[in-house]
């Protein structure tokens, strides 16, 4: 039996006690790291049951397969508190939302597209061709699906951000169809959010339709027919983050769409040292936990003082930042607490279990320690290199796998949006070549058939008539 301290009520029924005014629970583990399966159930988590969720999301999905766009603005009116005219915003309501925009923060999006085209474009796959025998080739062919579905959120908080980091690798892969959803707004009439079609816009993408959660899912997976006639044409893949019913209704209609994972509630986990600066790593802690009273901050340190000194930070810029009473409540929810650990080697095992949808690394030679990571949708690497510049302008996706998914997903890419087919083309010499292995190996599996549909190329015996 592993031998650690958990200073954390919620998960531990054999809690040593919590530290007096600290902001995030504590789980000691510098006796020992627990095998990975222990270890995995010990951290802290939301508890999430999207399973729970999709049998709530079925009747809506249903409703939408047998209703379409009726039903998504049925739903829009029940759950957004407004019913918009159409599915479809008109395209000069984009432009107008464009030139509405601040120009600091067309600028900041501008900033943010160039440089996530210039990551983006490195990732774009060729066609590769092995000649495996004289005459015998195989090709692999990387062609983008012709239609996607780009979902923005559009709860506690805006995010063009998101239409810039799905549109981008859509993009670049060679996509010819895009259509960005986002949930109507009252306050907006019933349009999605100005800063989320002037992101559009900026990005050349003409098709937005004001619809949000679970029915924007299953409106793209099975199209339907807009309020003045025209054509809602379903999609082949879609991405983008979303809460839980969203994710529900992803899971759900996977197989009928493809999705690029199951993105939930944002998460953090900082590694870090004694070297990591307290004011540094409690900002960091924040700026996640602002995005939802369910969003995760973890943070795994070698050093209890260094603990210490985050709580007393947070407990100093937590009362002066914007969404107070947002935050306190992710940080002090069974999400969120911090862990130590007897030495930075225990550390990557923890975070590797954790599998962070962002992980920082503040410690000592941070570069070698970022190379040693397993699992994590993307990792930022020492001091200068917060979470929140991956967000918006590092170039990389912010599109990431949380709930421990970063063990077995990668966030979103130009790969996402890439199907590899391979073409396969061979002589009569080297089908001739294998003949002999192929049907020894159908005749293994009992398949004669399939040996015979290789022989018979070779029989020279005249066709039926």
């Amino acid at each position: 039996m592993s031998s650690f301290a958990c200073h954390n009520p919620r998960k531990c029924s054999h809690a040593a006690g919590t530290y007096p005014g600290a902001v995030l629970s504590r789980i000691d583990l510098r006796a020992s790291v627990p095998a990975p399966t222990e270890l995995r159930a010990l951290l802290p988590r939301a508890a999430v049951d999207v399973d729970a969720v999709v049998e709530r999301v079925r009747p809506v999905i249903d409703a939408v397969r047998d209703r379409g766009a009726e039903a998504a603005l049925d739903y829009a009116e029940q759950f957004d508190r407004v019913r918009p005219e159409s599915v479809r915003v008109p395209h000069a309501a984009l432009r107008e939302a464009l030139d509405a925009t601040a120009p600091e923060v067309r600028a900041a999006l501008e900033t943010s597209i160039e440089r996530a085209r210039a990551v983006h474009a490195d990732q774009r796959r060729v066609d590769t061709t092995t000649q495996v025998v004289p005459g015998g080739t195989v090709t692999e062919r990387w062609v983008p699906v012709s239609r996607v579905g780009l979902y923005a959120p559009g709860g506690l908080a805006v995010y063009p951000s998101s239409v810039v980091m799905n549109v981008v690798p859509a993009q670049t892969a060679g996509v010819e169809g895009l259509v960005v959803c986002s949930p109507p707004q009252a306050e907006f009439g019933g349009r999605p959010h100005p800063l989320i079609l002037a992101a559009a816009a900026l990005l050349g993408v003409d098709e937005v339709w004001a619809v949000g959660g679970a029915q924007a899912v299953a409106l793209l997976a099975y199209g339907g027919v807009d309020t003045d006639g025209s054509p809602l044409e379903p999609v082949d893949t879609v991405t983008g983050p979303g809460n839980v019913y969203v994710t529900a209704a992803k899971r759900v209609l996977r197989g009928r769409i493809g999705i690029d994972s199951e993105a939930g509630t944002t998460e953090i986990a900082i590694l870090a040292d004694d070297t990591a600066d307290p004011v540094h790593v409690a900002a960091d802690l924040i700026s996640q936990a602002e995005h939802d009273p369910a969003a995760a901050s973890v943070l795994v340190t070698t050093s209890p003082a260094l603990a210490d000194a985050v709580d007393a930070e947070l407990d100093a810029q937590v009362a002066t930042t914007k969404h107070t009473e947002r935050i306190t409540t992710a940080l002090g929810g069974p999400q969120s607490g911090t862990i130590l650990v007897g030495d930075v080697e225990d550390g990557l095992r923890v975070v590797d279990a954790y599998a962070a949808e962002h992980l920082e690394i503040q410690t000592a030679d941070a570069r070698d320690v970022a190379a040693r990571v397993r699992n994590a949708g993307a990792v930022f690497v020492g001091p200068h290199s917060p979470v929140s510049l991956g967000d918006y302008c590092a170039g990389s996706n912010h599109v990431l796998p949380t709930g421990g998914c970063a063990r077995h997903s990668s966030g979103l890419s130009v790969q996402t949006f890439l199907r590899g087919i391979h073409v396969v083309d061979y002589s009569a010499d080297a089908l001739a070549e294998v003949a002999d292995r192929v049907v020894a190996l159908a005749d293994a599996e009992d398949l004669p058939a399939h040996g015979q549909a290789v022989t018979a190329r070779f029989d020279r015996r005249e066709p039926r008539s």
